[in-house]
């Protein structure tokens, strides 16, 4: 599988695994292991996490799997996020949702997220959301902290538009190097606020969530949903893909950016689907096909 170059020591898989719903899949250590098996032995080898997941459990749920196999650890790259609070059994002492980007609390999140993932660094870590009440600084001296230790070898953030990042940056000693945005032919706001601009121009990693828009796009009965529904459907008849999520994640492959979709699935069926759409190329005809139909119009 075709692999993005990050950073000198730093590579991802084009397609990425996602474990937000790791919890609700109800699968077992010697599943969950499987499936990782799965990904690495077809070229998937990043995996994204965040401390909150499945309520502050899914980190854990995929640490008892690497407990069963350690050795795959090292044939995988990690990606976790943190600073969202929300009121959990697993943190009593969490009161209210609420953003947290202070020193201590990303400090405490990444020594929670090494606990339960079983492991002794993170190889990305960011800032899981632009926090109105942030203090840069205080961002600034965990990173610091976090990349001297070796705990965190690199560092990002996500859903950061353009001047969220530029402000972040300037207090920074260590680069950022990945913003996590979403991404689809139907949620295109990414695209059309500058934010994928700023990706280009930054030379960021550009990791896509909800690719498939949430899934919408297969049954949504709004006018948008058909019209695009539609698009992808002609478009997929095209150029041979065998299904309409697999001409979503061909038309986010296609830009520039190099995006690398997360597939947010535990069934192998799913994964595949992302893993054959790299073999499918849109020409300039139809990957603007697939934008007028989610505009609603032509380009002007």
């Amino acid at each position: 599988m075709q692999r993005i170059q990050l950073t000198e020591d730093l590579s991802f898989s084009r397609i990425v695994h996602g474990l937000w719903r790791l919890a609700d899949w109800n699968y077992s250590p010697e599943q969950t292991v499987e499936l990782i098996e799965f990904c690495l032995e077809n070229g998937i080898t990043t995996f994204d996490h965040a401390d909150l997941y499945g309520g502050y459990t899914c980190e854990g749920l995929f640490g008892e799997a690497l407990k069963l196999k350690p050795e795959l650890r090292e044939k995988m790259e990690i990606v976790t996020k943190c600073g969202i609070v929300i009121p959990s059994d697993e943190r009593p002492t969490h009161k209210t949702h609420h953003y947290n980007t202070t020193k201590e609390h990303i400090l405490r999140s990444v020594e929670n997220s090494l606990k339960s993932l079983g492991i002794e660094y993170i190889d990305v870590l960011l800032i899981h959301r632009p926090d109105p009440f942030m203090n840069p600084v205080d961002v600034a001296e965990a990173f610091n902290e976090l990349h001297a230790s070796g705990k965190v070898r690199h560092f990002g953030v996500s859903n950061f538009k353009d001047h969220q990042y530029r402000m972040l940056e300037s207090y920074l000693d260590v680069p950022l190097i990945l913003n996590q945005i979403e991404l689809s032919a139907y949620h295109l706001e990414n695209f059309e606020d500058g934010t994928m601009n700023l990706n280009l121009e930054k030379r960021l990693g550009t990791m896509a969530w909800s690719p498939l828009s949430g899934g919408n796009i297969f049954t949504g009965d709004d006018e948008k949903s058909v019209r695009l529904r539609s698009a992808l459907e002609k478009v997929g008849a095209e150029i041979g893909a065998k299904g309409i999520d697999e001409v979503m994640y061909a038309w986010l492959l296609q830009h520039p950016a190099n995006i690398m979709p997360i597939v947010g699935s535990g069934k192998t069926n799913r994964i595949q689907s992302a893993i054959r759409s790299l073999d499918l190329s849109l020409n300039h005809d139809q990957w603007f096909e697939i934008l007028h139909a989610s505009m609603g119009h032509e380009v002007p």
